[in-house]
């Protein structure tokens, strides 16, 4: 779901760019990946519902400047992939988000092991 999101809006919609959308999908991806891996090896208390987000977000935002620095080298875009286009599309122009991820999704999570509709062993 998380790879695919990003494209399909894109193609539908337009909005991510193409060149946005492709990072975004890679991105995504690895926070299911990395979330899954770690909701197994972590224990079930809600301390590690903040730790493997927190782990998940540094992981999804690494794998994306990869990417982006791979399809900028690529020649996919005509202006460079610098520290600073990194730490603003990482996590200057994603404070918003990553805020209301730590908010919300924690939130979510709980009141969904709360209702049993999550397995929570």
């Amino acid at each position: 779901m998380g790879f695919i999101t990003p494209l399909l809006r894109s193609i539908l919609f337009g909005m991510p760019p193409m060149l946005s959308a492709v990072a975004m999908a890679f991105e995504l991806a690895a926070y299911g990946f990395v979330t899954g891996i770690l909701y197994k090896v972590f224990e079930k208390k809600n301390i590690f519902i903040y730790v493997t987000l927190i782990i998940s977000m540094i992981c999804g935002r690494i794998v994306w400047g990869i990417v982006s620095l791979a399809l900028y080298g690529l020649g996919f875009s005509n202006s460079p992939f610098t520290w600073q286009v990194f730490f603003a599309g990482a996590v200057g122009n994603a404070i918003p988000g990553i805020i209301l991820q730590i908010v919300l999704i924690p939130a979510v999570v709980i009141a969904l092991k709360r209702g049993n509709l999550i397995y929570n062993e």
